[in-house]
């Protein structure tokens, strides 16, 4: 798998990365985690797991690993996993990410999974915390689930922290979630374009049923921003687990594909996409997740599956009725 430019950032990616979202804590809301992930939820299960995973991954190319401090053990995991090749380790690409803290106490049942605070005071613990566990691998480290309502683009001694951070030389960026994304990535490309913010990358949700952010990611493309593609399986929607819409059931069959490759090879062939992560949590769903860097869609395809996409309010509410499992 080739390694491509993020942006104009000076780091390096490949076009599918590994998420370890469903991989660093028991529960998630990806349709079928729980029987993805079978009886062994401990934490020592589940590094093994995620051992098993990020060897797979290297093995078949992957050099972009994402994480965040609200994945549970997910630092902890991923740094094992870089302790013991450090040969290998200088060659993949890292990005964490802050403003959530993992409450769950490692239940799936809890009444809540994470706490949002996007304060100067949790960036600064939670930044210690991740360069604790990374060291000198984080290459990346995004506001995770930026917003235009929760003051992080507000706060001008936060701003400042993040561009004390980018001045050593760590690219600063920001994940996007729910329905106003685009605005929130405007307005974030206005204050860095003014040189009042240090972001330098996104990573948004994108897929065949929740295209709404494209344009404003490919003004961010055209800004040098490193762009990051999360949840182009829509949470398992976009598998045979969901509720498939039609046009891409009989489109991955005319294909002769999983719908899974079909909806990630539709998030690589956008022109601003530079990385699209796969969550897979088995070795056997990542094999059928880098199947789609082999497929070639026919020309106006995407613009045909994603025609009827869902509103994007619609969108959302459904990920947020999604159950964690």
């Amino acid at each position: 798998m080739d390694r491509l430019p993020y942006g104009d950032t000076g780091l390096e990616v490949t076009p599918i990365g590994i998420g370890l979202a469903a991989l660093g804590r028991p529960g998630y809301v990806t349709l079928g985690h729980a029987e993805d992930l079978g009886p062994d939820r401990s934490v020592a299960g589940l590094n093994q797991r995620t051992q098993q995973v990020l060897d797979h991954a290297y093995e078949r190319g992957v050099r972009y690993l994402d994480v965040a401090r609200s994945y549970g053990y997910g630092e902890a995991f991923l740094a094992d996993w870089l302790a013991r090749d450090p040969d290998r380790a200088s060659t993949v690409t890292v990005g964490s990410k802050w403003g959530y803290t993992y409450v769950a106490g490692w239940r799936v049942d809890a009444d809540e999974h994470e706490v949002k605070d996007h304060s100067l005071a949790t960036f600064e613990r939670q930044y210690a915390e991740t360069r604790e566990l990374l060291g000198a691998h984080l290459d990346l480290y995004q506001v995770h689930s930026a917003s235009l309502t929760t003051g992080v683009l507000d706060d001008p001694r936060l701003l400042e922290a993040l561009g004390d951070l980018a001045e050593s030389g760590v690219v600063v960026g920001m994940s996007l979630s729910g329905p106003d994304q685009a605005d929130t990535l405007r307005r974030a490309l206005e204050l860095s374009e003014a040189g009042r913010a240090p972001f330098r990358a996104v990573q948004a949700t994108w897929n065949l049923l929740e295209p709404s952010t494209g344009a404003a990611l490919a003004e961010a493309d055209r800004a040098g921003w490193g762009i990051t593609v999360k949840e182009a399986l829509a949470n398992g929607r976009l598998t045979t687990r969901g509720d498939l819409p039609t046009p891409v059931r009989h489109a991955a069959a005319e294909l002769g594909v999983a719908v899974d490759a079909l909806a990630i090879a539709a998030a690589l062939a956008q022109p601003w996409a530079h990385v699209v992560l796969s969550g897979a949590t088995t070795v056997e769903h990542l094999d059928s997740n880098l199947a789609a860097l082999d497929l070639t869609l026919p020309p106006g395809l995407v613009e045909e599956l994603t025609a009827d996409a869902e509103p994007a309010a619609t969108y959302w509410e459904r990920r947020r009725a999604l159950a964690w499992n």
